[in-house]
């Protein structure tokens, strides 16, 4: 099974978002929803950046290395890849 790291940004507030997910679509509902409780009053959200990976624990490992970067160049670099 495809799983997925992404990052979604708050269009409340801009801050972004890090996670990973077997669906991306789905977990993007889930936080618009509000049922996530850390990001419920930061709604709505969109995607800005997702990539797949063959394993669950890839996409975990690859989660971690995202929010290490706290936002720095790297990051900032792949959302602009993605966009384009």
């Amino acid at each position: 099974m495809k799983h997925f790291a992404y990052i979604i940004k708050s269009e409340k507030d801009g801050k972004n978002y890090i996670g990973s997910t077997s669906n991306v679509g789905k977990r993007l509902d889930w936080h618009n929803s509000g049922k996530n409780t850390s990001t419920k009053y930061r709604t709505p959200f969109r995607l800005i950046y997702s990539k797949k990976f063959n394993s669950k624990k890839d996409a975990i490992k690859y989660e971690m290395w995202l929010k290490k970067q706290k936002g720095g160049i790297k990051v900032k670099k792949l959302i602009k890849e993605f966009k384009n």
